[in-house]
């Protein structure tokens, strides 16, 4: 997904798609421990996805911090 795609989720979407990506990831991990990692790339795209997700939560997290300010 990409960061607009990723923008339109609620909060509760998006932390529903971290723990996802964090399930995935650990597969990955341990089928390359094994040796059977088909698609390296991918474990790539994950903590890319992960990052994009954890910086959308922190800018809504700001703007709701600097909209609270404003309206104290």
């Amino acid at each position: 997904m990409d960061a607009a795609e990723l923008r339109a989720l609620t909060n509760e979407e998006l932390e529903e798609r971290v723990v996802e990506l964090k399930t995935e990831w650990r597969d990955l991990r341990f089928d390359e421990a094994v040796g059977s990692l088909t698609n390296p790339m991918r474990i790539r795209e994950i903590k890319r996805e992960i990052a994009r997700i954890k910086t959308i939560q922190t800018e809504r997290e700001m703007a709701r911090e600097i909209e609270e300010q404003l309206t104290s």
